[in-house]
């Protein structure tokens, strides 16, 4: 009796060691993942997030997927995941969190195909993003056939106007003239789209317009104040 008591310890003491080499490792291996991060948008307080493809709504210290939101810093969200913190900018290239590479290239993939964009007051989607490399506030405009700016911005975006062309478009206060060209970028969160017709108008404009020239490359779906755009 006494010695199969022994083996029965020296057994239990076995599995109790295995069990926790099998959780150590796991934990590295959780460790050493990569995740990808898009800011997409913003609420108040709150953080919609795109974590490896998937949205999330984080508010401040709140954790999600192991990312943690800690403050914002104007219109960057100060995010944290395993000890590292970083800054994300609205509409910026997605942040990659984690030392291996281990899982990164579906959820890159995933995040370089997807923009999620919460509406915001007056259930406008509003959202920040690139053109040509500098920063830019659009908002959605299904109604728009291209994307539409000011003279003021495309001026400050340096846009190259010689090869632009003329043309009219019809406003609420009637015709009125304007010019057209193409962009040779157009970035939102994690996913960017080449050659992307657009048209600047002379009159003040309080966002640039990310009409259909952006929006047809995608396939749309809208779930009540969110809206999906996955690249077709």
């Amino acid at each position: 009796m006494t010695r199969q008591l022994a083996l029965l310890v020296a057994t239990l003491s076995l599995c109790a060691v295995f069990q926790a080499q099998v959780q150590a490792q796991a934990q590295a291996q959780a460790q050493a993942q990569s995740s990808s991060v898009v800011l997409s948008g913003r609420m108040g307080d709150k953080a919609l997030l795109m974590i490896d493809g998937q949205p999330q709504v984080l508010t401040l210290g709140q954790t999600a997927a192991g990312v943690r939101l800690l403050r914002w810093a104007d219109d960057s969200a100060v995010l944290q995941h395993g000890g590292k913190t970083m800054n994300l900018r609205l509409g910026g290239s997605p942040a990659q969190f984690g030392g291996g590479a281990a899982g990164s290239g579906a959820a890159a993939t995933a995040a370089e195909r997807q923009i999620v964009i919460s509406a915001g007051l007056g259930g406008h989607f509003v959202t920040g993003g690139t053109i040509n490399g500098r920063a830019v506030q659009f908002m959605v405009d299904t109604g728009a056939t291209n994307v539409a700016m000011s003279q003021v911005d495309a001026v400050r975006l340096g846009l190259d106007m010689t090869n632009a062309k003329p043309g009219v478009s019809m406003t609420a206060n009637g015709l009125v003239p304007v010019q057209q060209l193409t962009l040779s970028s157009v970035r939102v969160g994690g996913v960017q789209v080449a050659n992307v017709a657009a048209t600047i108008v002379p009159a003040a404009m309080p966002h640039v317009l990310l009409g259909n020239s952006f929006l047809t490359r995608f396939q749309m779906r809208r779930d009540n104040d969110v809206m999906r755009l996955e690249l077709r």
